[in-house]
């Protein structure tokens, strides 16, 4: 575990006085400070729209575009040092070396591949450290523009995954990766796909749905944040997505990110009567979405993907407490049959797969992340991974409730769904890292908020 020495700053504990003034800063950020933003709106973009580009609009280009966002976190990482800007820590020193040391024994005990190597470590050397770019340039008033843009983005969203419910897998919108007319979607129910929205596959829906529910949840808190017609057609959009999507997990997530926010009213009697109104919008949705036929066929697959899953995994035990303490455990297990230093970095990625295997289907170490982690940089190297997100999880955590313990509601809300993916977040497939880095960049931005006002 970390000494309590590493942690950095915007991880500390934030002492609001809640008798003063708000604090209104009229100097705009510096020069610096705002191209690392623009950076961070540009992997933000990237990663909502980088399936699209590679399935209808840059089809040709699928493959480069797989790692579009690389060039954006690593200028944003080469300006930050350049600065001084990004400060070393424990987690994110020792994460470097990982990387660095996982690409001299992948090369020289491990595949012995240097591109799968190279494209192993990126995520070590680029995507984890660019969490800790977005923690030190965004303010909460970045984050809530960020949370508006989402609710708007979610609007539209949830007319294309209708479209591609309905539509076969071999029309426009349903279009793979490279114009591919097999389709993106995902075997669902009823012989109805799950839909992969703009996203390259199917968990790019369940992703973004479930970072719109963190923040659809917060503006309910703080609504005069937000524009209220936006709030209420993105509620109704992540309402109509659960069926949609036909995943478990999206389900599962919303209801974690409801009962952080139950916690928030528990604490703070203030928040009662916005929680009746989000709840009173909750259900005149449900009642106004139930009257279209369109909604009622999406829930009818929706539960019978659910009570066919429920039924092969064990219901909600199988799919959330054995699905983690088996990522846990199973890693733990497996780990003294690991080759010392793995079998290389890179190795269970899609591109390893891919070049190594000539299939992206197959998981040549582990579906599990951490099983990953161990599988590809052995027990030493892939342990000590493993407890740096295990130790920042807990810090970001106890840093939160802290937060929400001063009134500070923002990072408790984030935590719902950026606690799971800091801990156990997939890093092997693009569009799962991409979401692991945003949210662990936006978890610890908030909790850098030092408003002297309880938002």
């Amino acid at each position: 575990m970390m000494a309590v020495s590493t942690i950095p700053g915007y991880l500390r504990q934030v002492q609001p006085d809640s008798k003063a003034a708000p604090v209104i800063m009229t100097t705009r950020p510096d020069r610096t400070t705002r191209r690392l933003k623009q950076l961070v709106w540009a992997y933000f973009l990237l990663l909502i729209f980088e399936g699209a580009l590679r399935k209808w609009f840059l089809p040709g280009l699928a493959t480069p575009l797989l790692i579009v966002r690389d060039p954006i976190a690593l200028w944003a990482i080469g300006l930050a040092l350049s600065r001084k800007r990004l400060k070393a820590n424990g987690y994110l020193t020792g994460m470097v070396w990982i990387g660095v040391l996982g690409v001299f024994t992948a090369m020289l005990t491990g595949h012995g591949n240097l591109f799968v190597a190279l494209f192993g470590a990126r995520i070590l050397l680029i995507h984890f450290p660019f969490m800790f770019v977005m923690a030190q340039c965004l303010t909460k008033g970045d984050l809530e523009k960020l949370g508006r843009a989402t609710l708007l983005i979610a609007i539209p969203m949830t007319v294309l995954i209708t479209l591609q419910f309905y539509s076969p897998q071999s029309a426009w919108v349903n279009l793979g990766v490279g114009a591919d007319t097999a389709g993106a979607g995902f075997s669902g129910a009823l012989g109805y796909y799950r839909p992969p929205a703009t996203f390259s596959f199917t968990n790019g829906t369940t992703l973004f749905y479930s970072l719109v529910a963190c923040f659809v949840c917060y503006f309910w808190l703080v609504p005069e944040q937000v524009n209220r017609p936006v709030l209420i057609l993105a509620t109704a959009g992540l309402l109509a997505a659960i069926p949609l999507s036909i995943s478990r997990g999206l389900f599962f997530q919303v209801l974690v990110t409801f009962v952080f926010m139950s916690l928030v009213v528990a604490r703070k009697p203030k928040y009662i009567g916005r929680l009746i109104l989000a709840l009173v919008g909750i259900t005149i949705g449900f009642a106004v979405l139930a009257s279209y036929g369109f909604f009622q066929t999406s829930v009818e697959a929706f539960m019978s993907r659910f009570e066919a899953a429920n039924d092969a995994g064990g219901g909600v035990k199988g799919a959330v407490v054995d699905r983690f303490f088996d990522g846990l455990l199973g890693s733990l297990q497996v780990s003294s049959d690991q080759p010392f230093f793995g079998v290389g970095i890179g190795l269970g990625t899609n591109v390893g797969a891919q070049l190594l295997a000539g299939t992206r289907n197959v998981f040549l170490v582990s579906e599990g992340e951490w099983g990953r982690l161990i599988g590809e940089l052995g027990p030493l190297l892939g342990l000590f991974a493993i407890l740096i997100r295990i130790s920042l999880a807990i810090k970001v955590t106890i840093a939160s409730y802290k937060h929400l313990k001063k009134g500070i509601v923002l990072p408790w809300v984030l935590l719902s769904f950026g606690m799971l993916t800091v801990l156990q977040g997939g890093w092997a497939q693009p569009t799962s890292l991409g979401f692991c880095t945003l949210m662990g960049g936006l978890l610890m931005a908030s909790l850098r908020i030092s408003s002297k006002k309880s938002s």
